[in-house]
């Protein structure tokens, strides 16, 4: 039988708590992909902010666990000027939220949705992350 996430008594992770579970898994990434999401900053939040909520025509702002932000390395130019910095972001709560309702470990979770962002870093489509994800899963 699968153990709770979390027992009632425990408190939830806090956002210092979860930035180091993704700088953790951020770890384990192999260095040949790393060195491609160098300049990346990760950072965690409670919740995407409003204007992200709009923008994706959210439900609720549970409605996303993570967010890739910038120009991916396929649209990338030399010759454009360096202004938009690329992120990821990583929301606390809808993240504990999945977690709670799911057979994952947050660790496990945490690495899901950061490999998922960093492949939009990369250029892929959520299509295409579905597809190789699948290619991955099978025996």
């Amino acid at each position: 039988m699968p153990s709770s996430p979390a027992r009632r008594d425990e408190r939830a992770p806090s956002i210092g708590e979860i930035e180091a579970i993704a700088d953790e898994a951020f770890a384990a990434i192999p260095e040949v992909l790393r060195a491609q999401v160098e300049g990346v900053v990760i950072q965690i939040h409670e919740f995407p902010d409003e204007d992200t909520i709009n923008d994706m025509e959210l439900e609720t702002p549970f409605d996303l666990l993570g967010l890739y932000s910038g120009i991916d390395l396929t649209s990338k130019s030399l010759t454009d000027p360096g202004g938009e910095i690329d992120m990821i972001f990583l929301y606390r709560r809808p993240l504990l939220d999945y977690w709670a309702e799911n057979d994952l470990t947050l660790g496990e979770l945490v690495r899901h949705v950061l490999i998922h962002e960093i492949g939009h870093h990369f250029g892929y489509s959520d299509d295409d992350m579905e597809t190789i994800e699948g290619r991955a899963e099978r025996p």
